[in-house]
């Protein structure tokens, strides 16, 4: 029988490739976001690239309580379970954007609140709002999480929301692992072909961040979408609590 298989912020890049990697089984996937265009192109391309279930796009702006519920309700009645949740919603909101206008404090609090907002609250407020629908034994739960957790980003805001996301998910797995669900985190390095650095990345950083990899390559949305993958099969499931760094999520320095 094919999972449902829920995937945050799974219009473009990691959470594309994602969607991508379970459409291939056959498992019925949905993805979310805030664009519906972009979700729904994504959901159509999958579609006919050949997936045996057409892909589900629903919009909303998971960092609103009201809007997880609302998701939440759209999938108990469409599919009344959800068997694989992948958080992959996000990004760094203090990257690509204009400074904030006011004092240190007040662009420090936009930071930190923008990014707070676009990583964590997109995360926990769909967890929780789908918790009664995670089924068990044999549910998952996956997060996505940074090298910039552990060692920073530039954006101090980003890696310590990032870092919000460890300890939410051993609280999580701890509290699902009773119902056979298990919950782990993937802590991505540089991970090339996504939107994250909004065009702003120059080629001698790239260099540079890819020369931090202990492979020495740049990472792709692919390598992660299938440890996530693995993360979700049945040959991971005793795998939870776990933070797996993939393609320079363990790095040589800054």
């Amino acid at each position: 029988m094919s999972r449902v298989v829920v995937v945050s912020g799974g219009g473009t890049g990691i959470g594309r490739a994602v969607a991508e990697r379970f459409a291939r089984d056959g498992d019925q996937v949905v993805v979310v976001g805030r664009r519906t265009d972009v979700l729904d192109r994504t959901a159509a391309e999958i579609t006919a690239a050949g997936a045996e279930v057409k892909v589900a796009a629903v919009a909303a702006d998971l960092a609103e309580a009201t809007e997880a519920d609302r998701v939440r309700d759209i999938l108990n009645e469409r599919y009344g379970r959800v068997d694989v949740l992948v958080h992959s919603a996000g990004g760094n909101t203090a990257l690509g954007v204009p400074p904030t206008p006011g004092s240190p404090a007040e662009q420090a609090a936009a930071h930190w609140t923008g990014n707070f907002r676009a990583n964590v609250l997109t995360t926990v407020l769909l967890t929780e709002a789908l918790r009664d629908l995670l089924t068990g034994p044999g549910g998952r739960v996956v997060l996505l999480s940074s090298i910039a957790a552990y060692r920073g980003s530039g954006s101090g805001s980003y890696g310590g929301a990032k870092a919000a996301l460890h300890p939410y998910a051993y609280d999580l797995a701890a509290a699902l692992g009773g119902r056979g669900i298990t919950v782990n985190v993937v802590a991505p390095g540089y991970i090339a072909e996504t939107e994250f650095f909004r065009g702003a990345l120059s080629p001698e950083r790239e260099r540079t961040l890819v020369g931090q990899t202990l492979n020495g390559r740049a990472g792709t949305p692919q390598d992660v979408a299938e440890t996530v993958h693995w993360l979700a099969s049945p040959a991971a499931g005793h795998v939870t609590g776990q933070i797996l760094q993939v393609n320079g999520g363990a790095e040589r320095g800054r």
